[in-house]
């Protein structure tokens, strides 16, 4: 796969998120002064999905506080935008995206960060039930914050990130809240029984109901339609006002499936975010790019890779690429704890913990892989994060026992 540098050609990127407004403003910074369209469904401009779950949530944050770049940037820097608008398709011959509306836009390079949706929940009556959300967008944070006041009874449907994020900031407004979890414990695809039990334990100081190993088998509805209570596996039911579904998120792959892009889990892009076709690239929550830490491919979900694949995409076709090499990091914001991630913990063969997860709310796990650190997680020490971050980056080989001892510090480790 080969991509000429241009600095006239008209680039068209399809997304309005983090990924599509990182990748024009790099672009312009590495000096392209051609046209660029960026195309977004949502009705305003690029804005960070994170606070969503958090401070938009809970009010602290105003849509205006969200903006990924000034709305004036996009115009300063003489970018199209293009706000409530839907490509329907790709057409690689004549390099050409077809909107909703008939319009095709002529492309030189086309750019394609079409991010996710929520996986949805299939039941019968669900998708009409006025009461039960998903959590993506603005609008779906809007139409779920109007049944947010105390006393109402929210049931989550997953116990992942998103799902305890937003039982930390339902708590926190006074709202009666059970979590169900289909596995054995909360964030099992993502960290260490350890840090699970931490996880539980907190919520469950601040009053929320956890309850793993429960199934969802159906919903009981009111004469409006309204979900009224969540049926169990196990025969029971749980009252509800209102329903929130957390159970992952699925690529949006469809354009490029139809314009016959190999798609596997995502886009399937190489380290220089390069699909098969020489005229268009991939980035952000969409692709499927080679995992240079575990070999194999990965698709990731954060807000670091999408900004990191955008300035790679934006070397590329500039004539300056530069492999996608960083090693990826995450973080969750609930209650009065940060956890921040570092690096992917599948595969290890040890887990220390650095501090206690049985008491406080502040320690680390480190997860090993033949004695070589490879990956962290750092609760409400933003120190030991960075480095945790310097120690998974070196595969550093550290003695367990020094990692557990709370006098060495982590820096002196490196």
């Amino acid at each position: 796969m080969h991509i000429e540098p241009t600095a006239t050609g008209r680039f068209v990127v399809v997304g309005g998120g983090q990924a599509g407004a990182d990748f024009v403003a790099a672009l312009r910074m590495a000096g392209h002064h051609g046209p660029v369209t960026l195309v977004g469904e949502e009705p305003g401009p690029p804005y960070a999905r994170p606070p969503l779950s958090k401070a938009y949530l809970s009010g602290q944050a105003t849509a205006e506080d969200l903006h990924i770049r000034p709305p004036a940037m996009y115009e300063q820097q003489g970018i199209d935008l293009r706000t409530g608008t839907r490509v329907t398709a790709i057409d690689r011959t004549g390099r050409q995206v077809i909107l909703a509306d008939g319009e095709r836009l002529p492309y030189a390079h086309l750019v394609l960060a079409t991010g996710g949706r929520p996986r949805r929940l299939t039941a019968p009556g669900l998708d009409d039930a006025p009461n039960v959300h998903y959590l993506r967008t603005l609008a779906d944070v809007t139409a779920l914050r109007q049944h947010f006041v105390p006393g109402a009874r929210l049931v989550v449907v997953g116990g992942g990130y998103v799902g305890l994020e937003v039982a930390a900031v339902a708590r926190r407004l006074g709202l009666d809240v059970t979590v169900l979890e289909t596995l054995p414990r909360v964030l099992a695809r993502v960290t260490a029984p350890q840090v699970s039990a931490f996880y539980q334990r907190v919520h469950t100081e601040e009053g929320v109901d956890i309850r793993v190993d429960t199934a969802v088998t159906g919903f009981a509805f009111a004469p409006d339609g309204s979900v009224i209570a969540v049926e169990l596996k196990s025969g029971g039911r749980i009252d509800a006002d209102v329903v929130l579904i957390g159970i992952g998120l699925i690529p949006n792959t469809e354009l490029a499936e139809q314009a016959g892009l190999a798609v596997d889990n995502g886009i399937v892009v190489d380290e220089y975010c390069r699909t098969e076709d020489p005229a268009i690239l991939a980035i952000g929550d969409c692709t499927s790019h080679p995992c240079g830490e575990h070999g194999g491919r990965r698709r990731l979900e954060s807000v670091p890779n999408a900004s990191e694949q955008a300035r790679t995409a934006a070397a590329t076709v500039s004539g300056n690429p530069r492999p996608y090499t960083a090693v990826p990091w995450f973080w969750s914001d609930q209650y009065d704890v940060k956890l921040q991630t570092t690096g992917l913990s599948t595969g290890y063969d040890d887990v220390v913990i650095r501090g206690t997860t049985e008491t406080g709310r502040s320690f680390a796990a480190f997860y090993l892989k033949d004695s070589r650190v490879r990956a962290a997680d750092v609760v409400g020490s933003p120190r030991d994060f960075t480095a945790a971050r310097k120690l998974v980056a070196a595969r550093a080989q550290v003695a367990p026992e020094a990692l557990q001892d709370l006098s060495v510090p982590l820096k002196q480790l490196l």
